[in-house]
């Protein structure tokens, strides 16, 4: 597949002495419509995966922000030929490689990134700076809209005033503190000392602008992996951490979340369908110098099973999807 100009095309007969044919496509059908995301989704993944200057050059040279990008494809050829790529590319040797740094170890390396590389990256993402580009702003945007669903549902539910909460995987606290600011008694972690630290750091420049009484019990941060975790809580939340975890992994994690909670479980995870898999397939094309976390995708149906065995039914469901950003929420309450 091969970017073109950005003037639309109609269907052309082939020229007999081409040996392949050239397809032209209106950029406003909707097969092109299809592509397009397609390939704004891969260029997303690859963002994630890559160099911001590589990710520009493939955002720039892969997409078309008017919605006029056309495309020429080479028949049968190509679309061999973009199969044999994305075979050749193996991404499961280059997870393999970054394994290897870390012993095997799927925690240690998440931690590790998240230390390094990763913080300075996501602390930019989650934060209010200017020093992001349209992509980040994206996913930034992204997520905020699932934390504010997540408080809408809080809200709705009745005040959190004085229940307990566990926020796993707090990063650099986008839900715990607005739940503290709300009065909830928050225990909130992160796998990464960094992320962690950024937090608390955040919530008391929150507290100090918002002119709030600080809540009868100050919020807890701190760096623990979510299997360390320990207690009882009224509720417990954890969100967009699963995408770093392959599911044996994540059905034993929400074993161990649903241990926590008494009453509700709050999560989300990068659902796995045919097109979000292709999606982040097409990304690992581009892994780039800077390789993060491999990234999974999750079967909804799956993690709802690992929810029903470990005693919690779904009663709320929403999909988030920006641009650059999926993510399914749930919540689940005891049965």
């Amino acid at each position: 597949m091969q970017c073109l100009n950005q003037k639309p095309f109609t269907a052309t007969r082939p020229v007999a002495k081409c040996a392949r044919r050239v397809i032209r496509c209106n950029a406003q059908s909707r097969q092109t419509d299809a592509v397009l995301k397609a390939t704004a989704g891969a260029a997303a993944l690859a963002f994630a995966s890559t160099s911001t200057a590589h990710a520009a050059e493939i955002l720039s040279s892969a997409t078309g922000l008017d919605g006029s990008l056309t495309f020429a494809v080479g028949g049968g050829v190509a679309i061999a030929g973009l199969g044999a790529l994305l075979v050749a590319t193996d991404p499961q040797k280059r997870r393999t490689e970054q394994m290897a740094q870390t012993g095997g170890d799927e925690k240690e390396a998440v931690k590790n990134y998240f230390d390094t590389a990763g913080f300075e990256r996501w602390r930019k993402i989650y934060g209010e700076t200017n020093e992001v580009n349209k992509v980040q702003l994206d996913i930034r945007t992204g997520h905020a809209q699932t934390v504010d669903k997540v408080l809408r549902w809080v809200d709705e539910e009745g005040s959190v005033a004085g229940l307990t909460v566990c926020d796993a995987g707090c990063g650099t606290g986008s839900l715990a503190i607005p739940l503290a600011l709300r009065g909830a008694a928050v225990s909130a972690s992160d796998i990464s000392a960094a992320m962690a630290g950024e937090a608390e750091r955040r919530y008391q420049t929150a507290l100090s602008a918002s002119g709030s009484k600080a809540p009868k019990l100050a919020p807890k941060f701190e760096a623990m992996d979510l299997e360390s975790i320990q207690g009882s809580y009224h509720t417990v939340t954890c969100l967009d951490v699963m995408i770093h975890y392959p599911q044996d992994k994540v059905d034993g994690m929400i074993t161990h979340l649903a241990s926590l909670a008494n009453t509700r479980l709050i999560i989300s995870f990068a659902p796995k369908t045919l097109s979000y898999s292709i999606l982040k397939r097409i990304g690992e094309l581009f892994p780039g110098p800077s390789k993060a976390t491999r990234a999974y995708l999750h079967r909804e149906e799956d993690v709802e099973a690992a929810l029903q065995r470990a005693g919690f039914k779904v009663t709320k469901r929403e999909m988030t999807a920006t641009s650059f950003y999926f993510s399914r929420l749930l919540e689940a309450v005891r049965v």
